[in-house]
């Protein structure tokens, strides 16, 4: 230990998964430090009342703590928490939505549901990766940004893609290499359906024919469907081999299959996205006689499963293209007869708009990281539905509407608990249920 090298004792993590402490009466947030690890530190940012620092050495370790499986642990920026055992992970998460709930929302529900796990590796079916020829290194990166930098990592492989798709890092680089356009190929995004794996190739120039011979022969090598991608989602079309599988997911729960384009938004893990939905639909628990209405309804990944109770569900969404698919989808598993989607920006909703889509007996709310203030602030008496099954993104926003529907709008939260979506990161996905007090 070096000369006057600070000593702290670690005593929370926060929502980043960075260990809490304090030393001369700041608080610091150490990357790679466990709860109750005594630890060294070096800050690589100082501010008057906080330092954000990287543990340098462990003196005292947690039970907890766990060999990262992965080798790129230490330099890539894609995981967090992967020195975290698992159920330490989900108890963390856990207690990071307690707190938000308690601190931020000034609530506490009635039961903290069990959390719900699914595979701790190679869940991930949806991915952004970024790709760069580097000429220092000779060679083209494919893979996630290193941790606080905007430098790609120099991944060979990736614990939490699915392992098909991580063991084509390396030939993917390979594959950019041998491209005329190896500078203009930014970006591949990952979309792994039930059958088929599709790639996404952002293309800033088109492709020459040799370039077109390549990939297609890498498609027919690796058993993989290329998209090319010109400018915005809108340019997003199949390139080949175009006799490929349509891509999907389903949940066969609800008997439900459901179409999606490669860069239209689901959820990066589809089992416990199943697990999700199956969670929701029994704390909504709808029935065939209740009008009911999904707010944020994307693609209907809520919606349908709600209809097949056969319950009259209005969808609600502000992207217009995803609206058109959950009708899609909606007549592709056969309940548009009590299914109806709208587009509405609900982050300006207000009583009058609210009012005007009449009562509803529950509501399913799953907004993205921003939250759904709006929404629950335009609930008046006399359409307030009687149940709001909440799924959430981030507790801190979920944390703050829940203030305004326990504490305004005379709502008790009955249950609230963590789904582990993305094990060995320190994001947590959430879901809660509001009852209606009766007046």
């Amino acid at each position: 230990m070096e000369k006057n090298e600070p000593v702290v004792t670690i005593e929370s993590l926060d929502q980043e998964g960075r260990g809490i402490a304090h030393h001369e009466g700041k608080v610091i947030f150490i990357e790679g430090a466990l709860i109750g690890e005594r630890v060294t530190y070096a800050s690589y940012r100082k501010k008057s009342s906080f330092e954000n620092a990287v543990a340098t050495k462990i003196l005292k370790t947690s039970f907890t703590r766990v060999q990262p499986q992965c080798v790129h642990f230490d330099l890539c920026g894609g995981c967090s928490i992967q020195h975290l055992e698992v159920r330490a992970q989900v108890a963390a998460k856990q207690r990071i939505l307690e707190d938000n709930l308690q601190r931020i929302g000034k609530v506490k529900p009635e039961t903290i549901l069990a959390p719900i796990y699914g595979e701790a590796w190679g869940y991930r079916q949806r991915a952004r990766l970024s790709v760069r020829h580097v000429l220092k290194k000779g060679k083209t990166l494919v893979g996630f940004h290193e941790k606080r930098s905007s430098f790609i990592a120099d991944m060979q492989h990736c614990e939490i893609l699915p392992p098909k798709i991580a063991k084509l890092l390396p030939l993917l680089s390979q594959l950019n290499e041998q491209l005329s356009i190896r500078d203009q190929l930014p970006q591949i995004e990952v979309a792994v359906g039930e059958h088929v794996d599709v790639l996404v190739l952002r293309i800033m120039q088109a492709l020459s024919p040799a370039d077109e011979a390549l990939i297609k022969q890498f498609a027919d090598t690796h058993q993989v469907q290329f998209w090319t991608q010109t400018k915005g989602p809108e340019t997003v079309k199949p390139f080949y081999p175009l006799d490929a599988p349509a891509l999907t997911y389903s949940m066969p729960e609800f008997g439900i299959e459901m179409p999606y384009a490669p860069t239209e938004f689901t959820q990066v893990n589809s089992t416990m996205n199943r697990l999700m939905v199956s969670r929701a639909l029994r704390l909504l628990a709808p029935q065939p006689q209740e009008r009911i209405a999904d707010f944020f309804c994307g693609l209907g990944n809520f919606t349908l499963p709600i209809a097949r109770s056969g319950a009259q569900v209005l969808g609600i969404e502000g992207s217009a293209a995803l609206v058109k698919r959950a009708a899609q989808n909606a007549a592709h598993n056969g309940l548009s007869g009590n299914t109806k989607f709208e587009v509405m920006n609900l982050f300006e909703m207000d009583e009058k708009a609210l009012v005007g889509k009449g009562r509803f007996d529950k509501w399913l709310v799953d907004p993205p990281r921003d939250g759904a203030v709006e929404l629950v602030k335009a609930i008046t008496p006399e359409i307030a539905p009687q149940r709001i099954v909440y799924v959430s993104c981030n507790p801190a926003t979920l944390a703050r509407d829940a203030d305004v529907l326990v504490n305004v709008q005379g709502y008790a939260i009955k249950a609230a608990g963590v789904m582990n979506m993305f094990p060995q990161t320190s994001h947590v996905e959430s879901i809660a249920v509001f009852d209606r007090v009766p007046a």
